[in-house]
């Protein structure tokens, strides 16, 4: 199944962390391609310093809980520290997409509920796969991305 994950760190040697966890994704998977990493400035929660962001599009055999945790084992592994809401972390990857899936569980919402609101998701996410219709949506990335930025 073909998944696009979202990357982000802005505690620590942030690429240093998302390459981390690039080669932790590659042992388990097939990482087909990874955007090019940008800087961002947080969205919500407490006063903290910038991102540095990406995208990563995987080929899996996973299925969506256990790629969900998976990415939580990674994050633990960067030291992520989960109490403050949207707040600082070493490391934070999302399940943007799953093929054409629509999950709804404790825990797991894929497409990821806040994709079309997110600009650092958006972006390198349509630099890889603009044409991927996005679940629920019925949009492509690259219509998202555009609207997106028609708002601001």
């Amino acid at each position: 199944m073909r998944a696009a994950l979202g990357l982000g760190s802005n505690v620590g040697d942030r690429r240093a962390h998302l390459e981390s966890a690039l080669r932790g994704l590659q042992a388990r998977m097939e990482v087909v391609s990874v955007s090019r990493f940008i800087a961002t400035e947080p969205v919500g929660g407490p006063p903290q310093g910038s991102f540095l962001n990406a995208v990563a599009l995987a080929e899996t055999g996973l299925r969506p809980r256990a790629l969900l945790q998976l990415v939580h084992a990674l994050e633990d592994a960067a030291g992520r520290q989960r109490g403050v809401r949207w707040g600082p972390r070493t490391l934070d990857i999302d399940l943007l997409l799953y093929g054409d899936e629509v999950v709804d569980e404790p825990g797991l919402v894929i497409p990821h509920p806040h994709l079309h609101e997110r600009g650092f998701v958006l972006d390198p996410l349509a630099e890889l796969a603009p044409d991927w219709v996005v679940p629920r949506l019925g949009r492509t990335v690259g219509e998202l991305r555009e609207s997106l930025h028609h708002r601001c």
